[in-house]
């Protein structure tokens, strides 16, 4: 099967308007893969061919998956080049992975952190509450019992 980024898809000529349409990526998705030079010689003159539009989808769906723009790049380039090793691909995206395990650990930190502040909220009609407190650096579980999930 040939490549989709391939010479040969460079017929058929799409407005912006198309491309958007096709790859279900944003008119800013575009713009932004312009300027980081992914849709090099896929445009003239406004118009563009459908390797823009294989393109724009391998972005989204890069996006889609956490990949920051530096790593969609990399693996752009990985993907045009028929000789990558595939070992570069599976680093990229097992890096990706062990940051979205820490970023998961950070967020479930953060979820118990605001659950046991609103237990040690009273959540009633007076001003005194523990979330403010917490949140202006005041002890905000100063005379809370420590309640742990």
């Amino acid at each position: 099967m040939e490549h989709p980024t391939a010479p040969a898809a460079a017929a058929a000529r799409l407005s912006l308007a198309d491309v958007v349409a096709r790859s279900g990526a944003s008119a800013q998705l575009l713009s932004d893969c312009e300027s980081l030079g992914l849709l090099d010689d896929m445009a003239h003159a406004g118009r563009y061919d459908e390797r823009a539009v294989a393109t724009l989808r391998f972005v989204r769906r890069a996006h889609t998956l956490g990949f920051d723009t530096r790593e969609v790049v990399e693996l752009h380039a990985l993907w045009q080049d028929g000789r990558r090793a595939s070992f570069d691909v599976k680093r990229v995206a097992l890096e990706r992975a062990d940051d979205l395990a820490q970023q998961i650990e950070e967020l479930a930190h953060m979820k118990r952190l605001l659950e046991r502040l609103a237990h040690c909220c009273e959540g009633d009609e007076r001003p005194e509450c523990p979330i403010l407190d917490e949140l202006a650096g005041l002890k905000g579980f100063a005379g809370c019992q420590a309640w742990r999930a």
